[in-house]
């Protein structure tokens, strides 16, 4: 049973994460692991689906273990966690056979809470591997990026199938499952892979609000790239190309123009995928040119825009790729470059050798795809539709919302566009159609063709205006496409009455394309943002971990707009937990003072709404209590390691006992910590703002103070301050 109630679930996530609000479904999907079901968890890219079991993972006894698809995925949780004061680790194949001994050994001794491992792991030694895991004795399974154990997501991982043996080796531990995307026959799959044992589903909305999606026409695409990045100076992010040579190209030619980018393929050895990954990280890349092989592992909170240089395979890999945009919350651009070419291209990448099953699947992914690319109409309803989720039709922040729309008498081009069709024998697509229309001189057009009258009539219109029309005449039933994969267009009785005269066409068509706007005007001060970024940049470098797990650009914003100027002020900012508090607010909080002070600004905290404060008051306890046994027992002379002798009862345990009583004011501290270490201690905690959580004060003292001297210092702080 869960026995946390909402308040002390509240109290951790400030305590261990520095946030004062659960996000989405989150909250619900906790109880219910803390409650020992099994859970299936979909939750977009962004919303949080790692303190769904991070969280658990605190409160639970023993190891949580996570099953994770990526080495740099791990990595970077690693990384965030430990930043939190947190005992991490991971095992895969990057680590030396040294390595990974020091990680068993260290989770067999407990001191890991989570431990990240790969899905190879478990079917390549499973005997082995899961007498290990019987030995640590889990509490939680935790199984990310789940769609990648059904064959009908777009990620699978035959590795992933082998997982269900968890469930058969250990059927009491609760199992979560957690992916961003997944339609319901996904969902239904990865219940009956994991064998998962009636589990509570918890489906957030799909919506990014922060992400603007932009579909453009790909014309003279890398000139519109590099305007947009020259406007977005200050900004990383992920340019998505089809093929390795693409990449290559494209960061080359970014690289020329003064842009700092590099490219990444699978076909780059793995030390020098690494390298740029890392670089990217740490900010040294403003821009990566990749294909898909990218992304996945990448938990870089400050990705400004997602551009796709070309058209995905399918919706689910789109919206995936585009939600590592904006994982911080603020304003991001997710922009695609549509052409039929990348269509025509991807449809040969669709054929799955003999599995007509798996290329029919993809087929179909495609052709939503391709649907998606040319509707007209809210870019955010359709996707939000695409995963079974209604949305109004206006958005406000998509291309076609933001367009400057005008109904047009266009019947004479309607005659133009059926006559092609009709003349050519109704047994051509979209793109032969157009292309014959405007005059292409290609091969591909039939030689006999050429000679028709219609041949080369409609030059006067774009490609793209040409699309529209067949698009907005195939949409109001005005023209027929044919189901199969050549998509010939076909006239209809609409057709006829339009090519007769006997009806007029009007049609709403773009007046101009709507333009990639620029980031939104922020409150914060440009200035102090350089100067805490620069600050991050040299503690992340100090530390070795990329700038955003040191504080995400969300966590800066706050800083540079509401200008705290007090560790009490300081611990009412997004990301600032009680130990980033203790480690990292004095300097942070040093260089937010200095500006302040030198541009005469004062703290703008009271506009703020604050986290809410759950501190638990200690009271004295009542009389007969196991508190007061200890405390009695101290009264009569007994030493910390006596009473902890006779009651069975860890040194650490009695300390705490006693700090409460240090707290109330009826026992002295300096009975049990020397004046000399106390004085440090009470320095630290004025220094550091911390009086509640222990470890971080524990890390910055070393071994020469233990965690008992520390709380009973902690106590004693709290009383003189009327804490």
């Amino acid at each position: 049973m869960n026995n946390y109630s909402t308040e002390k679930l509240h109290h951790a996530l400030q305590h261990f994460f520095g946030y004062s609000q659960f996000r989405l479904t989150q909250l619900p999907v906790i109880e219910s692991v803390l409650s020992g079901k099994d859970t299936l968890t979909i939750m977009p890219t962004g919303g949080g689906k790692s303190i769904c079991y991070q969280l658990p993972a605190m409160l639970l006894p023993g190891i949580t273990i996570v099953v994770s698809p990526l080495i740099a995925l791990m990595k970077d949780q690693v990384d965030a966690l430990t930043a939190n004061g947190i005992h991490a680790a991971f095992l895969n194949s990057s680590q030396s056979q040294d390595e990974q001994q020091r990680v068993i050994r260290n989770a067999e001794q407990g001191n890991i809470k989570l431990l990240y491992i790969a899905p190879e792991r478990i079917p390549a030694n499973s005997d082995t591997f899961i007498a290990f895991l019987k030995k640590l004795g889990p509490s939680l399974f935790a199984i990310d990026e789940a769609h990648c154990i059904s064959q009908w997501g777009h990620d699978f991982r035959p590795e992933y199938l082998k997982l269900a043996v968890l469930k058969k080796h250990f059927p009491s531990v609760p199992v979560i499952a957690l992916t961003a995307s997944a339609d319901k026959v996904t969902q239904k799959d990865i219940v009956e892979r994991l064998e998962l044992k009636e589990p509570s589903n918890f489906i957030s909305s799909f919506n990014r609000p922060n992400i603007h999606y932009y579909i453009q026409p790909k014309r003279n695409a890398f000139g519109h790239i590099l305007e947009y990045l020259k406007k977005h100076k200050d900004d990383s992010g992920i340019i998505y190309a089809l093929s390795r040579a693409s990449t290559e190209n494209i960061a080359g030619q970014l690289h020329a123009a003064g842009i700092k980018a590099a490219y990444y393929h699978a076909g780059m050895d793995a030390p020098e995928r690494s390298r740029v990954q890392e670089a990217f990280l740490r900010d040294e890349y403003r821009v990566i040119v990749a294909t898909i092989a990218f992304g996945m592992g990448i938990d870089k909170s400050n990705v400004r825009f997602v551009i796709h240089h070309d058209v995905p395979k399918n919706i689910e890999g789109y919206y995936q790729e585009t939600g590592r945009a904006g994982r911080d919350g603020l304003k991001s651009d997710a922009i695609l470059f549509y052409s039929a070419g990348d269509i025509i291209k991807l449809k040969r990448f669709a054929q799955v050798e003999g599995n007509p099953q798996q290329t029919a699947i993809s087929m179909k992914k495609l052709e939503l795809m391709q649907a998606f690319c040319e509707d007209e109409g809210c870019r955010r309803q359709y996707l939000m539709e695409y995963f079974g989720e209604a949305f109004p039709s206006y958005c406000g922040s998509c291309d076609y919302c933001l367009s400057s729309l005008e109904e047009k008498e266009v019947t004479v081009d309607a005659q133009k566009l059926l006559s092609a069709i009709s003349r050519t024998g109704e047994r051509y697509g979209a793109t032969y159609i157009i292309d014959f229309l405007r005059g292409s001189a290609s091969e591909k057009i039939v030689p006999a063709h050429k000679e028709l009258k219609t041949y080369g009539i409609g030059k006067h219109l774009k490609k793209e205006e040409w699309h529209w029309m067949i698009q907005q005449l195939l949409r109001n039933r005005s023209l027929v496409k044919t189901d199969d994969q050549y998509a010939s267009l076909r006239l209809n009785d609409k057709s006829w009455q339009i090519l007769k005269g006997d009806v007029e066409v009007k049609l709403v068509m773009k007046k101009e394309q709507a333009q990639v706007v620029a980031e939104e005007e922020l409150t914060y001060d440009s200035g102090l943002m350089k100067e805490l970024k620069i600050l991050r940049s040299d503690v992340a470098e100090r530390e070795n971990v990329p700038p955003y797990v040191i504080l995400s650009d969300n966590t800066l914003v706050e800083l540079a707009t509401y200008f705290p100027l007090s560790f009490d002020e300081l611990k009412q900012v997004s990301g600032f937990g009680d130990y980033k508090v203790a480690k990292y607010g004095a300097g942070f909080l040093d260089v937010v003072k200095r500006y302040a002070a030198e541009h005469k600004l004062e703290s703008k905290m009271h506009f703020k709404k604050p986290k809410k404060e759950r501190k638990e008051r200690a009271a004295k306890p009542a009389a007969g209590s196991t508190m007061q046994a200890t405390y009695d027992m101290f009264k009569d002379g007994k030493s910390v390691a006596e009473i902890a002798d006779l009651r069975r009862l860890s040194p650490i345990t009695i300390e705490g006992h006693l700090a409460t009583f240090v707290e109330s004011g009826d026992l002295e501290v300096t009975k049990l910590v020397p004046k000399v270490k106390l004085d440090e201690i009470m320095s630290l905690i004025k220094t550091t703002g911390q009086s509640v959580a222990a470890k971080p004060l524990k890390d910055l003292l070393g071994d020469d103070y233990s965690y008992g001297e520390i709380r009973l210092a902690q106590g004693y702080y709290r009383r003189i301050n009327n804490e």
